[in-house]
C-alpha cells in the first residue's frame, strides 16, 4: 500500500559510514538512537532496525563492493505521520525491484539463487520501500507510518 509522500519531513541525523562487514549494526543503531524521542513502539523499532541493519547491508555489498572508501549515507527523517530513513551508496540504481515472495523450493532445490531475500524482508518489514537511483548513486527509503497502526 502507498502512502501519500509526505512534504514535512524533518531531518533528525544525517552520517556516513565506511562500507565495511559490521557496520549495519551501527547504522541501526544510530537511526535507533535518532528516533527514540519519537516514542515508537518496540515492535516498530525493532522493524525499522531490521529494514536499515538490511538495506545498510545491501548498500555496502552490492552498491558499494565493501569498498571502505566509498560510503554509505544514512539520513532519518520524520513528520508527524511517518518515519523515513535513506540509504545511499555509490552504485548504479534503481535494480529492478520485484515485490513476489521468493520460492523457497526453488532456491532450495538450485532453481533459483540462495541469495535475493534483502528487498522482500526489507519491504515486510516497513510500510512503503522506494527504490530510487541514477548515475553514481542508489537510494533505499525505508517509510514507517507512525499512525500506530502496527
Amino acid at each position: 500500500m502507498t502512502t501519500p509522500r509526505n512534504s514535512t519531513l524533518k531531518s533528525l541525523a544525517k552520517f556516513d559510514l565506511l562500507s565495511e562487514p559490521g557496520n549495519e549494526r551501527e547504522a541501526m543503531n544510530r537511526v535507533a538512537g535518532a528516533v527514540e524521542p519519537l516514542g515508537l513502539s518496540k515492535k516498530s523499532l525493532d522493524r525499522l532496525g531490521t529494514a536499515v541493519a538490511e538495506a545498510t547491508m545491501n548498500a555496502m555489498e552490492h552498491g558499494n563492493a565493501y569498498r571502505p572508501e566509498l560510503p554509505v549515507m544514512v539520513e532519518v527523517l520524520a513528520s508527524e505521520t511517518e518515519v523515513a530513513v535513506r540509504i545511499t551508496d555509490e552504485g548504479e540504481g534503481p535494480p529492478e525491484f520485484s515485490s513476489e515472495a521468493p520460492d523457497i523450493e526453488a532456491k532450495l532445490g538450485g532453481g533459483q539463487t540462495p541469495r535475493g531475500w534483502g528487498l522482500f524482508l526489507i519491504g515486510n518489514m516497513v510500510d512503503e520501500l522506494r527504490v530510487s537511483g541514477g548515475e553514481g548513486h542508489h537510494t533505499v527509503e525505508l517509510v514507517l507510518r507512525r499512525d500506530g497502526g502496527e
